[in-house]
């Protein structure tokens, strides 16, 4: 009646690949974006273009430098906005690349990291800034 000891079918994941020409508009878009970091000083503003590189580069595949202009962006100023989503995405993927590798400095490493970020939305929740 309400599917409560029911088996869930398991759905196929579906990667999502992207083609040349696509992967060539973001590393364009990450170069541009790159020169914009280079001529910016004000802080919130190299916090957009930080997490907006380090989007592009969650979408090429590019996890780990992701991460790193996620990380610049976060520290530059505080926020829950698409990139703090995708870096805790990308820190729990990294957190159970290591639970399957039987690494459990990496595993503890990363649930520090993701704890850190739930630190963060609970500061920006309490204070009522975004």
């Amino acid at each position: 009646m309400f599917g409560f000891l029911k088996k869930k079918k398991e759905q196929p994941e579906v990667i999502q690949t992207l083609s040349s020409e696509e992967k060539e508009e973001l590393q364009t878009a990450i170069e541009r974006l790159k020169k914009d970091i280079d001529q910016t000083e004000e802080t919130d503003q190299l916090a957009v273009l930080f997490e907006q590189v380090g989007l592009k580069l969650a979408e090429l595949g590019d996890n780990d430098q992701a991460i790193e202009q996620l990380e610049k962006s976060l520290s530059l100023k505080k926020s829950i906005n698409d990139g703090y989503k995708k870096l805790m995405s990308l820190y729990n993927a990294k957190r159970a690349e290591a639970a399957r590798a039987g690494n459990d400095q990496g595993i503890d490493h990363y649930m520090g990291k993701m704890d850190e970020m739930r630190q963060i939305a609970k500061q920006l929740t309490i204070t009522g800034n975004k």
